[in-house]
């Protein structure tokens, strides 16, 4: 009997100890969410930052120049319990998405010859398929209503695994190849089920892609698939990160999408995984303002 009561006890003591463990952890990672969160949201140029602490069901509204009150499509986006801003994620799985139309992008719809953007994300990915994760990106309606958008694994224009961040100024395809080819590719690839920030911006002349804050070039190379098209009868050589586009960003009129965008199929390029926080900025951020913020 003696024993077994030094036992509960030691038990108990334990549990306390774990609790107590737990509850300091959480209590820490609150504090460097709000710090990071503050840090975003104070910088200038920001326009939208969605942090997907609204409960399953529920609109998921932004801080910025508006709400932007992103709904559900396509069944319910379900609420995690885990992100590395608000605590809380979106988890995607591959056939939802959450969708702004484009009557009411207002300030998202960032246009013009010499205007820039920044598109951060802080996302864990399953590392199974193309993922859009966000921006006005439309690919088939009316040939095609592209503007700028996130993604990570654009593998047809060697893009595979990695951060791409995609500009288009007609909307269209990319003459003379059957798809837009106009995105940067990081040298580094996204790993499976972590944690990461991913992010690109687009100066009016070049297009980076940055993994946790960092930005690596990547030296000229053959780009896949651009063999035999007008023009290019040995293919294309370009830089994929930076990559040079000055042509700017056309007024297309996309909606605005997370976790998808339209294809002549219908709704695909459908993203994996859980998105913890989400920003677009109408700057294009320095790398050492990147790094700031990409903190997980």
């Amino acid at each position: 009997m003696h024993h077994s009561l030094i036992n509960k006890t030691l038990f108990l003591f334990a549990a306390f100890l774990f609790n107590f463990a737990s509850v300091q952890a959480q209590s820490q990672s609150n504090t460097r969410n709000e710090a990071n969160l503050k840090r975003i949201k104070s910088t200038r140029s920001l326009v939208a930052l969605w942090d997907f602490k609204e409960s399953t069901g529920n609109e998921r509204k932004a801080e910025g120049k508006g709400l932007f009150p992103l709904t559900e499509a396509k069944g319910p986006v379900k609420r995690m319990n885990e992100g590395p801003l608000s605590g809380y994620s979106a988890l995607f799985e591959g056939n939802n998405y959450l969708s702004l139309p484009a009557r009411e992008v207002g300030a998202l719809n960032i246009y013009g010859d010499k205007k820039e953007v920044t598109v951060m994300a802080w996302v864990k990915w399953t590392g199974e398929q193309t993922g859009f994760v966000g921006g006005l990106w439309n690919e088939y309606q009316d040939g095609g209503k592209r503007q700028y958008g996130l993604f990570v694994s654009l593998p047809h224009y060697n893009g595979a695994h990695q951060v791409c961040g995609h500009i288009s100024k007609t909307g269209k395809p990319t003459p003379p190849f059957p798809y837009s080819i106009d995105y940067s590719a990081s040298e580094q690839k996204v790993p499976a089920n972590e944690w990461v920030c991913i992010a690109f911006t687009y100066d009016g002349t070049y297009i980076k892609s940055y993994f946790n804050g960092e930005f690596k070039a990547r030296e000229p190379e053959l780009i896949n698939h651009t063999k035999g098209f007008d023009g290019y009868p040995e293919g294309m050589t370009h830089s994929k990160n930076p990559y040079y586009f000055p042509d700017g960003m056309g007024d297309n009129g996309s909606d605005f999408t997370v976790g998808a965008v339209l294809l002549k199929r219908g709704m695909g390029n459908f993203f994996k995984g859980q998105i913890g926080g989400l920003a677009v900025f109408d700057k294009a951020l320095k790398e050492k303002n990147i790094r700031k913020l990409s903190q997980l």
